[in-house]
């Protein structure tokens, strides 16, 4: 019996799913649990497995699209099997998206035939890009071509449009390509992650600028019916609005958006901030990577580890709000943040409390380069109970987090550096760090939040107390 594959909820904060790729094609036998396709989720990029077994029938959405969760993907079933009643229930549902773009492709197909008629050329809001809201992006007031020449399925969007996928963006910017020297091959000339692989094999890849004697964006058969301008040097634009472009937003970065829009707004930030001194730390890193030069730890593995420490002393600060209860834990499980180039995502390193800061350090890179890979599971980046979140490396001095709801704190890590203090009536040197605790005001008071900084400023001022 045929199966429908749905776009399967993949992370727990997953609303949506792009497909990054197809892992079988059509015709291509499957079985239960075998990877049918590449999902980007709002986190990483995970495999969609087969829930049934047989004939990859039917794809219904391509790669490089985004559907809602339940959104019908494909179909599985017999090789001779009639699949055709699911056809239309599949096509009316998740994959309206995919029924969308034909039509616009047709568009820009029509617009070479009228300039070979020797016609005028289309109006320019008969192929103006699609903004995402049903409506076409507004025009440039002068004169602009048509359709621009892709080589492909579909076309470039006027003014210098892009339209990219995100996964194609991501990896763009990671391989340093200039998006504006591609042609996009998927539906309406857009750029999706089979353009970017070619152009970093040096295959297929074509400037998006054309000779002079064929001015972008306009179509080869146009160039025979319409008259050129004469040749004039480019100055760009002094007056009036400025240039711009505009990228759909990644799935991380609209889940970023949705969950800061969550944590500052509904809850009652307080902010508490100290000054530590951070010779003795220092020293003891120093110790520790002439022991052991293979894992150099960082200042910031044992900043974990002396927050983890100082929660299991100050248990109010590692709770989390339940609407109508405040949930205690037991134990430190510690998100870390890591930037990543298209948003954030906070790894977390579980039973923080009980590691060492070696072995925290060894877990933090690890943890690191799979989060941009893409590559954490949920379960590595949910269910934190704090979060640090370190700058320092950026050179910020001090500044204030947003708590990652539903946890109740975050520590705001800035840049150590040497500065002039007072000691015993002397004016020294230290290496000083100031760090920021956000609280949730409704779990922590202001009193709770400043004793846990007060454990933690005693800590990493005489980092012994690990091991007293």
């Amino acid at each position: 019996m045929a199966t429908q594959v749905v776009m399967p909820k993949l992370s727990p904060t997953m609303e949506e799913g792009q497909l990054s790729r197809w892992l079988k094609n059509e015709g291509d036998k499957v079985g239960v649990g075998e990877p049918l396709a590449e999902i980007d989720t709002d986190k990483a990029t995970m495999e969609a497995q087969a829930l049934a077994s047989g004939v990859l029938r039917k794809i219904l959405v391509p790669a490089g699209e985004t559907v809602p969760l339940g959104a019908i993907i494909a179909i599985i079933g017999e090789p001779d099997e009639d699949i055709s009643g699911l056809l239309p229930e599949a096509t009316s549902g998740g994959a309206q998206a995919e029924k969308k773009e034909p039509v616009e492709e047709k568009k820009v197909e029509e617009q070479p035939a009228k300039g070979d008629d020797g016609g005028a050329p289309s109006a320019p809001q008969d192929v103006a890009p699609d903004t995402g809201k049903g409506q076409p992006a507004p025009q440039p007031q002068q004169p602009q071509p048509a359709a621009s020449d892709t080589g492909g399925n579909g076309q470039r969007a006027q003014g210098g449009r892009l339209i990219v996928s995100p996964i194609a963006a991501r990896m763009a910017a990671e391989a340093g390509i200039n998006l504006h020297d591609l042609t996009g091959s998927g539906p309406g000339g857009r750029i999706v992650k089979r353009d970017i692989e070619a152009a970093m094999s040096g295959a297929s890849a074509q400037p998006a600028a054309q000779p002079q004697e064929q001015p972008q964006g306009q179509p080869a058969a146009q160039l025979r019916a319409v008259p050129q301008p004469a040749q004039q040097p480019a100055q760009a634009p002094t007056d009036g609005a400025a240039p711009y472009r505009e990228e759909g937003m990644t799935a991380m970065r609209s889940t970023i958006a949705r969950r800061l829009v969550t944590s500052l707004g509904p809850i009652p930030h307080i902010f508490l901030t100290t000054e530590v001194e951070m010779d003795r730390t220092v020293e003891m890193r120093r110790q520790l990577n002439e022991l052991d030069p293979e894992n150099k730890v960082s200042i910031n593995d044992f900043v974990i580890k002396v927050a983890a420490a100082a929660l299991m002393q100050h248990p109010l600060v590692n709770a989390s709000f339940q609407e109508k209860t405040v949930r205690y834990y037991e134990r430190a499980d510690v998100g870390v943040a890591v930037a990543l180039d298209n948003g954030l995502i906070t790894p977390v390193v579980r039973s923080a409390n009980t590691k060492s800061v070696g072995q925290i350090s060894r877990e933090v890179k690890e943890l690191a380069e799979r989060a941009r890979g893409r590559k954490l599971t949920p379960e590595e980046y949910t269910g934190a109970t704090f979060s640090v979140s370190n700058l320092g490396m950026f050179g910020i001095d001090e500044f204030t987090a947003l708590i990652n709801p539903p946890e109740a704190a975050i520590l705001a890590v800035g840049a150590m550096a040497p500065s002039a203090v007072v000691r015993d009536g002397q004016v020294v040197v230290r290496q000083m760090m100031r760090v920021t605790l956000s609280c949730d005001h409704r779990v922590v008071d202001g009193a709770t939040g400043a004793k846990f900084l007060q454990t933690l400023k005693k800590i990493l001022e005489n980092p012994l107390y690990l091991i007293a």
